[in-house]
């Protein structure tokens, strides 16, 4: 398992300097294959055996990294499809609208592996229906899994245009063209209620979670950093994707973005940094010094570190350090709500979660899956308008 890891960061690696060779390419190649076969067996065994036959998870530390990671991450690193389908729609700045159609992808394609990691994770997958037709309007949940649902159809439909363009259905696509705006507006308004009501589950413990994390303000905090992730998103997908598309995205549209990503990452900083020093927190920098070091990479280096570097106009520019710098606020991101959804209730449980390698390996599939399905997806879709003509 360490060395299909091993590999597969190698492959990363290159691709973020440039094109991969022959060789690179077949070795990331069967370290996926090996990964991908390893965990159909991972995910027989969960399904004969219970979760306690995969994971490390107990009734004490009933959630994981297939939540931490693969959901409350997968969800914030999405949001960039409402956040630039909104810009070119609702606010008809047009000129982002060559980044448009690759962002809503990564979108779906985020969803639906929650969705897949949802009936991995959940004890009963069988019955993950249940919340959408067992009404409890009182609950957090019932409201997070109705705007999911209803956002990941949406998604489908504002991408269905570039299917119907490559099956040669143009009024179909043209259809669709018509009921754009309120199609983007029911995802704006989805998106917003779950990606904040996300923060809303943890506010129901406040003696559980950790003081370094709990806030009264957790739903303004996950919305406003998955604005900040999902322009990254846009970043990182545009840098390592572009060399398929028969070249680079308009960097200019990426150094905007990359400027409205540092005015959101610094007021999400001020106000975290202001919302610790109200509730007295910082003590619990002190009392628990491995979480507070958490704490202090994910603030610093996730969060305050990039803002300042995008404020800089040779960072933007700089289309390598425009990548790490996006890296670093994906990392800073998926960094909080590991801290939110697990780091933080160590103190109070008593136990410490470690994952098994098999969770590890369920959670590098999603994410080799969801890379090789975008893969595929440009190559075989009109997904970037510089090759084919664009109807939206």
């Amino acid at each position: 398992m360490a060395l299909v890891a091993g590999i597969l960061v190698w492959v990363v690696a290159t691709a973020a300097r440039g094109p991969v060779g022959l060789r690179t390419r077949l070795a990331g190649r069967a370290a996926v294959g090996a990964l991908w076969l390893v965990t159909a067996g991972i995910v027989v065994r969960r399904f004969i055996g219970g979760l306690g036959a995969v994971s490390g998870m107990s009734d004490r530390f009933p959630w994981g990294i297939w939540i931490g990671l693969d959901v409350m991450s997968g969800v914030a690193l999405a949001a960039g499809g409402y956040v630039v389908a909104a810009t070119v729609h609702l606010f008809r700045i047009r000129r982002f609208t060559p980044i448009l159609r690759p962002t809503v992808l990564t979108a779906f394609l985020g969803y639906q592996l929650v969705a897949v990691a949802l009936l991995l994770d959940i004890g009963r997958p069988y019955r993950i229906w249940h919340p959408l037709v067992m009404w409890q309007h009182h609950s957090i949940m019932f409201e997070v899994a109705w705007c999911v649902t209803l956002y990941s159809s949406v998604l489908a439909l504002e991408f269905s245009p570039v299917v119907f363009e490559r099956l040669g259905l143009d009024a179909a696509a043209r259809a669709v063209h018509l009921v754009t705006i309120p199609l983007v507006i029911l995802g704006v308004i989805l998106s917003t209620m779950h990606q904040s009501s996300l923060g809303s589950l943890f506010l129901i413990m406040p003696g559980k979670l950790s003081p370094l994390w709990y806030s009264p303000l957790l739903p303004v905090f996950f919305l406003l950093s998955s604005v900040a992730v999902g322009l990254a998103m846009t970043v990182v997908e545009s840098s390592f994707s572009g060399h398929g598309a028969g070249g680079r995205l308009a960097e200019p549209l990426l150094q905007e973005l990359a400027r409205a990503m540092g005015v959101v990452l610094t007021l999400y900083v001020l106000l975290r940094l202001a919302d610790l020093t109200v509730r007295g927190a910082w003590g619990g920098l002190g009392a628990h010094p491995v979480l507070g070091a958490v704490l202090l990479a994910e603030l610093l280096a996730g969060a305050a570190l990039p803002a300042w570097l995008l404020a800089r106009e040779s960072v933007r520019r700089d289309a390598r350090r425009l990548l790490g710098t996006a890296l670093l606020v994906v990392g800073g991101v998926v960094l909080n709500r590991v801290g939110v959804s697990w780091l933080g209730f160590i103190p109070y449980s008593g136990q410490v979660y470690i994952p098994s390698w098999m969770e590890v390996a369920v959670t590098l599939t999603f994410m080799t899956g969801g890379i090789a399905i975008f893969a595929a997806a440009v190559r075989w879709l009109p997904v970037y308008p510089a090759a084919v003509a664009s109807v939206t």
